[in-house]
Protein backbone atom coordinates (compact mmCIF):
# COMPACT_ATOMS: atom_id res chain seq x y z
CA UNK A 1 0.00 0.00 0.00
CA UNK A 2 0.64 3.62 -0.04
CA UNK A 3 3.52 5.85 -0.98
CA UNK A 4 3.49 9.49 -1.99
CA UNK A 5 2.62 9.67 -5.61
CA UNK A 6 5.53 11.64 -6.87
CA UNK A 7 8.15 9.47 -5.28
CA UNK A 8 9.52 6.07 -6.12
CA UNK A 9 8.29 3.55 -3.63
CA UNK A 10 11.15 1.14 -3.93
CA UNK A 11 13.74 3.86 -3.71
CA UNK A 12 12.17 6.10 -1.14
CA UNK A 13 13.18 3.95 1.78
CA UNK A 14 16.76 3.74 0.72
CA UNK A 15 17.76 7.32 1.11
CA UNK A 16 20.97 6.31 2.69
CA UNK A 17 22.13 4.71 -0.51
CA UNK A 18 24.30 1.71 -1.03
CA UNK A 19 24.90 -1.13 1.29
CA UNK A 20 26.95 -0.85 4.32
CA UNK A 21 27.21 -2.29 7.72
CA UNK A 22 29.05 -5.54 7.80
CA UNK A 23 29.90 -5.49 11.43
CA UNK A 24 28.51 -7.56 14.21
CA UNK A 25 27.63 -6.87 17.78
CA UNK A 26 26.05 -3.70 19.07
CA UNK A 27 24.29 -1.31 16.81
CA UNK A 28 26.91 1.33 17.18
CA UNK A 29 24.66 4.29 17.90
CA UNK A 30 25.81 4.44 21.43
CA UNK A 31 22.28 4.02 22.73
CA UNK A 32 20.85 1.11 24.66
CA UNK A 33 17.77 1.49 22.48
CA UNK A 34 19.74 0.85 19.28
CA UNK A 35 19.11 -2.40 17.45
CA UNK A 36 21.95 -4.93 17.50
CA UNK A 37 23.60 -5.83 14.22
CA UNK A 38 23.97 -9.34 12.90
CA UNK A 39 24.56 -10.63 9.38
CA UNK A 40 25.45 -7.05 8.50
CA UNK A 41 21.99 -5.65 9.25
CA UNK A 42 20.44 -4.03 12.30
CA UNK A 43 17.86 -6.43 13.70
CA UNK A 44 14.51 -5.01 14.83
CA UNK A 45 11.78 -7.31 16.13
CA UNK A 46 8.15 -6.22 16.30
CA UNK A 47 5.51 -8.21 18.16
CA UNK A 48 1.76 -7.86 17.67
CA UNK A 49 -0.25 -9.16 20.62
CA UNK A 50 -3.60 -8.96 22.32
CA UNK A 51 -4.02 -7.63 25.86
CA UNK A 52 -6.96 -6.64 28.06
CA UNK A 53 -6.56 -3.03 26.93
CA UNK A 54 -6.44 -3.90 23.23
CA UNK A 55 -3.96 -5.02 20.61
CA UNK A 56 -0.39 -3.84 20.99
CA UNK A 57 2.47 -3.33 18.56
CA UNK A 58 5.76 -3.60 20.43
CA UNK A 59 9.12 -2.61 18.92
CA UNK A 60 12.09 -4.08 20.75
CA UNK A 61 14.53 -1.38 19.56
CA UNK A 62 13.22 2.05 18.45
CA UNK A 63 16.63 3.07 17.03
CA UNK A 64 19.15 1.71 14.55
CA UNK A 65 22.27 2.93 12.88
CA UNK A 66 22.11 3.83 9.20
CA UNK A 67 22.46 1.00 6.72
CA UNK A 68 20.54 -2.24 6.16
CA UNK A 69 17.82 -2.83 8.72
CA UNK A 70 15.87 -6.08 8.96
CA UNK A 71 12.40 -5.87 10.50
CA UNK A 72 11.04 -9.17 11.78
CA UNK A 73 7.32 -9.13 12.54
CA UNK A 74 5.29 -11.75 14.36
CA UNK A 75 1.65 -11.70 15.40
CA UNK A 76 1.22 -13.85 18.48
CA UNK A 77 -2.41 -13.03 19.29
CA UNK A 78 -3.55 -9.64 17.94
CA UNK A 79 -6.82 -9.84 16.03
CA UNK A 80 -7.26 -6.16 15.15
CA UNK A 81 -3.84 -5.72 13.51
CA UNK A 82 -3.33 -7.30 10.10
CA UNK A 83 -0.58 -5.16 8.62
CA UNK A 84 2.47 -3.09 9.53
CA UNK A 85 4.10 -0.29 7.61
CA UNK A 86 7.42 1.54 7.84
CA UNK A 87 6.82 5.16 6.81
CA UNK A 88 8.88 8.28 6.22
CA UNK A 89 7.17 11.60 5.56
CA UNK A 90 3.92 9.77 4.74
CA UNK A 91 5.72 7.48 2.32
CA UNK A 92 5.39 3.76 2.90
CA UNK A 93 8.83 2.30 2.38
CA UNK A 94 8.30 -1.18 3.72
CA UNK A 95 5.32 -3.23 4.84
CA UNK A 96 3.91 -6.61 5.68
CA UNK A 97 0.26 -7.50 5.22
CA UNK A 98 -2.01 -10.39 6.21
CA UNK A 99 -0.38 -10.74 9.61
CA UNK A 100 -2.78 -13.26 11.05
CA UNK A 101 -2.21 -14.38 14.66
CA UNK A 102 -0.34 -17.62 15.02
CA UNK A 103 1.48 -17.49 11.69
CA UNK A 104 5.25 -17.60 11.57
CA UNK A 105 7.40 -14.47 11.69
CA UNK A 106 7.89 -12.52 8.46
CA UNK A 107 10.64 -10.03 7.65
CA UNK A 108 11.78 -7.38 5.25
CA UNK A 109 15.13 -5.64 4.90
CA UNK A 110 15.67 -2.11 3.65
CA UNK A 111 18.64 0.24 3.64
CA UNK A 112 17.89 3.37 5.66
CA UNK A 113 19.70 6.68 5.90
CA UNK A 114 19.76 8.72 9.07
CA UNK A 115 16.47 10.38 10.01
CA UNK A 116 13.04 9.91 11.53
CA UNK A 117 10.73 7.11 10.48
CA UNK A 118 7.42 5.80 11.75
CA UNK A 119 6.14 2.30 12.43
CA UNK A 120 2.41 2.23 11.65
CA UNK A 121 0.29 -0.61 13.03
CA UNK A 122 -3.36 0.14 12.11
CA UNK A 123 -5.71 -1.28 14.73
CA UNK A 124 -3.22 -1.13 17.61
CA UNK A 125 -3.94 0.90 20.74
CA UNK A 126 -0.91 2.98 19.73
CA UNK A 127 -0.96 2.95 15.96
CA UNK A 128 2.00 5.21 15.11
CA UNK A 129 5.42 4.94 16.79
CA UNK A 130 8.68 6.70 16.02
CA UNK A 131 11.73 4.87 14.73
CA UNK A 132 15.04 6.75 14.58
CA UNK A 133 18.01 5.99 12.34
CA UNK A 134 21.33 7.64 13.15
CA UNK A 135 24.38 8.25 11.00
CA UNK A 136 24.75 7.79 7.26
CA UNK A 137 24.63 4.56 5.32
CA UNK A 138 27.95 3.45 3.84
CA UNK A 139 28.44 3.61 0.10
CA UNK A 140 28.71 0.41 -1.86
CA UNK A 141 32.25 -0.67 -2.66
CA UNK A 142 31.12 -1.57 -6.16
CA UNK A 143 32.51 -5.10 -6.11
CA UNK A 144 31.61 -7.66 -8.72
CA UNK A 145 28.50 -8.80 -6.88
CA UNK A 146 27.45 -5.16 -6.45
CA UNK A 147 27.84 -4.51 -10.15
CA UNK A 148 25.84 -7.60 -11.06
CA UNK A 149 23.09 -6.74 -8.61
CA UNK A 150 22.94 -3.16 -9.87
CA UNK A 151 22.64 -4.41 -13.42
CA UNK A 152 19.87 -6.77 -12.30
CA UNK A 153 17.83 -4.03 -10.67
CA UNK A 154 18.04 -1.91 -13.83
CA UNK A 155 16.81 -4.83 -15.90
CA UNK A 156 14.00 -5.53 -13.48
CA UNK A 157 12.82 -1.92 -13.71
CA UNK A 158 12.37 -2.43 -17.45
CA UNK A 159 10.37 -5.60 -16.76
CA UNK A 160 8.02 -3.70 -14.44
CA UNK A 161 7.54 -0.93 -17.00
CA UNK A 162 6.63 -3.53 -19.63
CA UNK A 163 4.05 -5.14 -17.37
CA UNK A 164 2.48 -1.78 -16.51
CA UNK A 165 2.18 -0.80 -20.14
CA UNK A 166 0.55 -4.13 -20.99
CA UNK A 167 -1.84 -3.84 -18.05
CA UNK A 168 -3.04 -0.43 -19.23
CA UNK A 169 -3.81 -1.90 -22.66
CA UNK A 170 -5.59 -4.86 -21.05
CA UNK A 171 -7.79 -2.79 -18.74
CA UNK A 172 -8.71 -0.62 -21.72
CA UNK A 173 -9.86 -3.75 -23.53
CA UNK A 174 -11.80 -4.85 -20.44
CA UNK A 175 -13.53 -1.48 -20.34
CA UNK A 176 -14.44 -1.76 -24.03
CA UNK A 177 -15.84 -5.26 -23.53
CA UNK A 178 -17.89 -4.16 -20.51
CA UNK A 179 -19.23 -1.18 -22.46
CA UNK A 180 -20.35 -3.58 -25.20
CA UNK A 181 -22.54 -5.47 -22.72
CA UNK A 182 -21.07 -8.83 -23.77
CA UNK A 183 -20.60 -10.72 -20.47
CA UNK A 184 -18.60 -13.63 -21.93
CA UNK A 185 -16.22 -11.29 -23.69
CA UNK A 186 -15.86 -9.15 -20.58
CA UNK A 187 -14.99 -12.22 -18.51
CA UNK A 188 -12.28 -13.16 -21.00
CA UNK A 189 -10.82 -9.64 -20.92
CA UNK A 190 -10.96 -9.63 -17.13
CA UNK A 191 -8.90 -12.84 -17.06
CA UNK A 192 -6.45 -11.37 -19.56
CA UNK A 193 -5.90 -8.21 -17.51
CA UNK A 194 -5.45 -9.68 -14.04
CA UNK A 195 -2.01 -11.41 -14.33
CA UNK A 196 -0.15 -8.17 -15.07
CA UNK A 197 -1.03 -6.73 -11.69
CA UNK A 198 -0.31 -10.00 -9.92
CA UNK A 199 3.22 -10.11 -11.32
CA UNK A 200 4.23 -6.69 -10.01
CA UNK A 201 1.81 -5.84 -7.22
CA UNK A 202 4.52 -5.85 -4.57
CA UNK A 203 6.32 -3.13 -6.55
CA UNK A 204 3.41 -0.82 -7.28
CA UNK A 205 1.08 -1.11 -4.29
CA UNK A 206 2.52 1.91 -2.50
CA UNK A 207 1.10 4.88 -4.33
CA UNK A 208 -1.29 7.39 -2.82
CA UNK A 209 -2.87 10.05 -4.97
CA UNK A 210 -1.96 13.68 -4.27
CA UNK A 211 -4.08 15.25 -1.53
CA UNK A 212 -4.53 12.04 0.43
CA UNK A 213 -2.67 10.71 3.46
CA UNK A 214 -0.78 7.43 3.35
CA UNK A 215 -3.54 5.79 5.41
CA UNK A 216 -6.49 7.05 3.37
CA UNK A 217 -7.94 4.27 1.22
CA UNK A 218 -9.84 6.82 -0.87
CA UNK A 219 -6.51 7.82 -2.41
CA UNK A 220 -4.70 4.49 -2.23
CA UNK A 221 -4.31 3.11 -5.75
CA UNK A 222 -3.78 -0.45 -4.53
CA UNK A 223 -7.11 -0.27 -2.72
CA UNK A 224 -8.85 1.35 -5.70
CA UNK A 225 -7.49 -1.24 -8.14
CA UNK A 226 -7.26 -4.55 -6.28
CA UNK A 227 -9.33 -4.54 -3.06
CA UNK A 228 -11.19 -7.77 -2.29
CA UNK A 229 -14.65 -8.25 -0.80
CA UNK A 230 -13.18 -9.63 2.41
CA UNK A 231 -11.34 -6.44 3.35
CA UNK A 232 -13.43 -3.48 2.23
CA UNK A 233 -13.31 -0.03 3.80
CA UNK A 234 -16.99 0.93 4.24
CA UNK A 235 -16.14 4.63 4.11
CA UNK A 236 -14.66 4.25 0.64
CA UNK A 237 -16.75 1.47 -0.84
CA UNK A 238 -15.80 -1.09 -3.44
CA UNK A 239 -13.80 -0.23 -6.53
CA UNK A 240 -11.46 -1.96 -8.94
CA UNK A 241 -10.99 -5.38 -10.49
CA UNK A 242 -12.93 -7.42 -7.98
CA UNK A 243 -16.00 -5.19 -7.99
CA UNK A 244 -16.15 -5.82 -11.75
CA UNK A 245 -15.56 -9.54 -11.10
CA UNK A 246 -18.55 -9.61 -8.76
CA UNK A 247 -20.86 -8.15 -11.39
CA UNK A 248 -19.65 -10.45 -14.17
CA UNK A 249 -19.73 -13.71 -12.23
CA UNK A 250 -22.21 -13.29 -9.36
CA UNK A 251 -25.05 -11.58 -11.18
CA UNK A 252 -23.92 -12.35 -14.72
CA UNK A 253 -25.08 -8.91 -15.76
CA UNK A 254 -23.42 -5.72 -16.90
CA UNK A 255 -25.14 -2.69 -15.43
CA UNK A 256 -24.49 1.01 -15.66
CA UNK A 257 -22.52 0.68 -12.42
CA UNK A 258 -20.37 -2.09 -13.92
CA UNK A 259 -19.49 0.25 -16.77
CA UNK A 260 -18.66 2.98 -14.28
CA UNK A 261 -16.43 0.61 -12.31
CA UNK A 262 -14.59 -0.57 -15.44
CA UNK A 263 -13.99 3.00 -16.59
CA UNK A 264 -12.75 4.00 -13.13
CA UNK A 265 -10.43 0.97 -13.04
CA UNK A 266 -8.96 1.84 -16.42
CA UNK A 267 -8.44 5.43 -15.29
CA UNK A 268 -6.75 4.43 -12.03
CA UNK A 269 -4.45 2.00 -13.84
CA UNK A 270 -3.47 4.88 -16.10
CA UNK A 271 -2.60 6.98 -13.04
CA UNK A 272 -0.56 4.10 -11.65
CA UNK A 273 1.38 3.75 -14.90
CA UNK A 274 2.25 7.44 -14.80
CA UNK A 275 3.30 7.45 -11.15
CA UNK A 276 5.26 4.21 -11.35
CA UNK A 277 7.58 5.68 -13.96
CA UNK A 278 9.50 7.13 -11.00
CA UNK A 279 10.25 3.71 -9.54
CA UNK A 280 13.85 2.77 -8.94
CA UNK A 281 15.11 -0.27 -7.12
CA UNK A 282 17.77 -1.57 -4.84
CA UNK A 283 18.56 -5.29 -4.75
CA UNK A 284 16.74 -5.78 -1.46
CA UNK A 285 13.60 -4.29 -3.01
CA UNK A 286 13.52 -7.13 -5.54
CA UNK A 287 14.12 -9.68 -2.81
CA UNK A 288 11.44 -8.26 -0.53
CA UNK A 289 9.05 -8.05 -3.46
CA UNK A 290 9.58 -11.68 -4.44
CA UNK A 291 9.00 -12.77 -0.85
CA UNK A 292 5.89 -10.59 -0.71
CA UNK A 293 4.42 -12.19 -3.82
CA UNK A 294 4.83 -15.65 -2.30
CA UNK A 295 3.13 -14.41 0.88
CA UNK A 296 0.26 -13.21 -1.32
CA UNK A 297 -0.04 -16.74 -2.68
CA UNK A 298 -0.28 -18.23 0.80
CA UNK A 299 -2.56 -15.62 2.33
CA UNK A 300 -5.04 -15.12 -0.53
CA UNK A 301 -4.70 -17.39 -3.55
CA UNK A 302 -4.43 -20.72 -1.74
CA UNK A 303 -7.49 -19.81 0.31
CA UNK A 304 -9.51 -18.78 -2.73
CA UNK A 305 -10.06 -15.25 -1.42
CA UNK A 306 -8.54 -13.36 -4.33
CA UNK A 307 -11.01 -14.43 -7.02
CA UNK A 308 -13.97 -15.24 -4.80
CA UNK A 309 -16.55 -15.15 -7.60
CA UNK A 310 -14.62 -16.30 -10.67
CA UNK A 311 -12.37 -18.92 -8.98
CA UNK A 312 -9.44 -17.73 -11.12
CA UNK A 313 -7.10 -17.89 -8.14
CA UNK A 314 -4.63 -20.31 -9.72
CA UNK A 315 -4.20 -17.87 -12.60
CA UNK A 316 -3.32 -15.17 -10.07
CA UNK A 317 -1.10 -17.63 -8.21
CA UNK A 318 0.81 -18.16 -11.44
CA UNK A 319 1.10 -14.39 -11.87
CA UNK A 320 2.58 -14.00 -8.38
CA UNK A 321 4.94 -16.89 -9.02
CA UNK A 322 6.13 -15.50 -12.36
CA UNK A 323 6.69 -12.08 -10.81
CA UNK A 324 8.75 -13.60 -8.00
CA UNK A 325 10.71 -15.67 -10.52
CA UNK A 326 11.53 -12.55 -12.51
CA UNK A 327 12.76 -10.68 -9.44
CA UNK A 328 14.92 -13.65 -8.49
CA UNK A 329 16.20 -14.06 -12.04
CA UNK A 330 17.45 -10.47 -12.13
CA UNK A 331 19.20 -10.96 -8.78
CA UNK A 332 20.55 -14.38 -9.65
CA UNK A 333 23.91 -13.40 -11.26
CA UNK A 334 24.94 -11.32 -8.26
CA UNK A 335 23.42 -13.70 -5.74
CA UNK A 336 25.32 -16.60 -7.28
CA UNK A 337 28.56 -14.77 -6.47
CA UNK A 338 27.43 -14.15 -2.91
CA UNK A 339 25.92 -17.53 -2.09
CA UNK A 340 25.84 -20.17 -4.84
CA UNK A 341 24.32 -22.82 -2.57
CA UNK A 342 21.36 -20.63 -1.60
CA UNK A 343 20.88 -19.60 -5.23
CA UNK A 344 20.77 -23.23 -6.35
CA UNK A 345 18.36 -24.12 -3.55
CA UNK A 346 15.95 -21.34 -4.49
CA UNK A 347 16.13 -22.28 -8.18
CA UNK A 348 15.23 -25.86 -7.30
CA UNK A 349 12.34 -24.79 -5.09
CA UNK A 350 10.96 -22.53 -7.82
CA UNK A 351 10.97 -25.53 -10.15
CA UNK A 352 9.05 -27.61 -7.61
CA UNK A 353 6.33 -24.98 -7.22
CA UNK A 354 6.05 -24.42 -10.97
CA UNK A 355 5.88 -28.14 -11.59
CA UNK A 356 3.09 -28.66 -9.10
CA UNK A 357 1.13 -25.64 -10.31
CA UNK A 358 1.42 -26.86 -13.89
CA UNK A 359 -0.58 -29.98 -12.99
CA UNK A 360 -3.61 -27.68 -12.65
CA UNK A 361 -3.28 -26.14 -16.12
CA UNK A 362 -6.30 -26.49 -18.38
CA UNK A 363 -6.63 -25.18 -21.91
CA UNK A 364 -10.41 -25.45 -21.61
CA UNK A 365 -10.81 -23.09 -18.67
CA UNK A 366 -10.64 -19.33 -18.51
CA UNK A 367 -7.24 -18.16 -17.34
CA UNK A 368 -5.54 -21.42 -18.32
CA UNK A 369 -6.08 -23.24 -15.01
CA UNK A 370 -8.86 -25.34 -13.52
CA UNK A 371 -11.25 -23.29 -11.34
CA UNK A 372 -10.04 -23.07 -7.74
CA UNK A 373 -13.39 -24.09 -6.30
CA UNK A 374 -13.99 -25.01 -2.64
CA UNK A 375 -13.97 -28.69 -3.64
CA UNK A 376 -10.66 -28.29 -5.47
CA UNK A 377 -9.16 -26.43 -2.51
CA UNK A 378 -10.21 -29.14 -0.08
CA UNK A 379 -8.51 -31.68 -2.28
CA UNK A 380 -5.29 -29.84 -3.16
CA UNK A 381 -4.62 -26.72 -1.07
CA UNK A 382 -2.59 -28.32 1.71
CA UNK A 383 -0.03 -29.94 -0.58
CA UNK A 384 0.26 -26.86 -2.76
CA UNK A 385 0.74 -24.63 0.27
CA UNK A 386 3.43 -26.91 1.68
CA UNK A 387 5.40 -26.74 -1.58
CA UNK A 388 5.18 -22.94 -1.60
CA UNK A 389 6.43 -22.88 2.00
CA UNK A 390 9.50 -24.77 0.86
CA UNK A 391 10.30 -21.88 -1.47
CA UNK A 392 9.38 -19.11 0.97
CA UNK A 393 11.94 -20.12 3.57
CA UNK A 394 15.12 -19.76 1.47
CA UNK A 395 13.66 -16.86 -0.52
CA UNK A 396 13.15 -14.86 2.68
CA UNK A 397 16.94 -14.96 3.27
CA UNK A 398 17.88 -13.07 0.11
CA UNK A 399 17.02 -9.50 1.14
CA UNK A 400 19.38 -9.35 4.06
CA UNK A 401 22.12 -11.04 2.04
CA UNK A 402 22.02 -8.63 -0.89
CA UNK A 403 21.48 -5.57 1.30
CA UNK A 404 24.53 -6.28 3.44
CA UNK A 405 27.09 -7.28 0.85
CA UNK A 406 29.72 -4.67 0.13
Amino acid sequence: MAGVATLALAACGTNGGGTGSSGTGAGGTGSANAAPVSNGAAQVHITLANSPSGDSCTIDHPQAKAGPVTFTVVNTSATAITELELQSNQRIIGEKENLAPGLGAVKFTTTLGGGSYQIYCPGATKEMQNFTVTGKAATSTGGSASALLASGTAGYATFVDTQLSAMKTATGQLRTAVDSGNVAQAKAKYAAARPYYEKIESDVDGFVLPGHSATDNAGNLDYLIDMRASNLDPKVGWHGFHAVERDLWQSGKITANTKKLAAELDSNVGKLVTLAKTLKYKPEDLANGAAGLLEEVQSNKIKGEEEYYSHLDLMDFNGNLEGAQQAFAYLKPGLTVLDPALTAQISAEFSKVSGQLNTFRSSKDLGGFVPWTPAQRTKSAANLSQTVQGLQDPLSRIAEKVATQG
